[in-house]
C-alpha cells in the first residue's frame, strides 16, 4: 500500500466546526441555598457553613475557614464533619479507638484523655465527630464543592471518557 492509496478518498476543507467547551456541573443552586435543609442540624446557620466549606477547600486550615465565616474553629470542624468531610478529627486513628474506649464505657474520661495526650477542646471535637454521623444528603449537597480541583478533573475525566484518548491508542 502506498501513500497515495492511503489518502485517496481524504478531503480537507479550509474551517472546523466550534463545538464549545464541554461542562460538568451536577449542581442545582448555590451551596447556602443547598444547605438550607440542613439549617436545623448545622451548628452555624447556612450562610457560615457555605463560607467554611468554601474558604476550606480553596485550601484554608479549619480555624482560617471558621474565621472567615465568623465561627469558632471547633464550629467549623464540625460543620465540615457533618457535612461530610472525613479527617477533621484533631486525633489519630490510635487516639480515636481511645475515645471510642471511652465512649463504650472501656475506659473513664480521665484515662481515655491521659492516653489521648489531647487538650479538652481535641478530646470533645473527637468525641464528637466519634458520636455524630454526617448528615443525610448533605455529603451530596455539598459534594462539588469538598471535591478538591484534582477530584473534579477526575470526575470531567471521568464524564468525558469516551472522547479521551490515551497512551495505548498511540501504540
Amino acid at each position: 500500500m502506498t501513500l497515495s492509496d492511503i489518502v485517496a478518498g481524504l478531503e480537507v476543507t479550509a474551517e472546523q466546526c466550534d463545538r464549545g467547551v464541554a461542562v460538568v456541573d451536577d449542581t442545582d443552586g448555590d451551596l447556602r441555598e443547598r444547605l438550607v435543609p440542613f439549617a436545623d442540624d448545622l451548628p452555624c446557620d447556612p450562610t457560615s457553613a457555605a463560607t467554611v466549606v468554601e474558604s476550606f477547600t480553596a485550601g484554608a486550615s479549619v480555624g482560617d475557614a471558621g474565621r472567615d465565616a465568623g465561627v469558632a474553629p471547633v464550629t467549623a470542624a464540625k460543620t465540615l464533619h457533618l457535612l461530610g468531610l472525613d479527617g477533621v478529627s484533631p486525633l489519630g486513628p490510635t487516639a480515636r479507638d481511645v475515645v471510642g474506649d471511652w465512649l463504650t464505657a472501656d475506659l473513664s474520661r480521665s484515662d481515655a484523655k491521659a492516653l489521648t495526650g489531647a487538650s479538652e477542646t481535641e478530646f470533645a471535637l473527637a468525641a464528637f465527630v466519634e458520636t455524630h454521623d454526617p448528615l443525610d444528603g448533605a455529603v451530596k449537597a455539598v459534594e462539588g464543592a469538598l471535591s478538591p480541583a484534582g477530584d473534579a478533573t477526575v470526575r470531567k475525566r471521568d464524564e468525558l471518557g469516551e472522547t479521551m484518548s490515551d497512551v495505548g491508542d498511540l501504540l
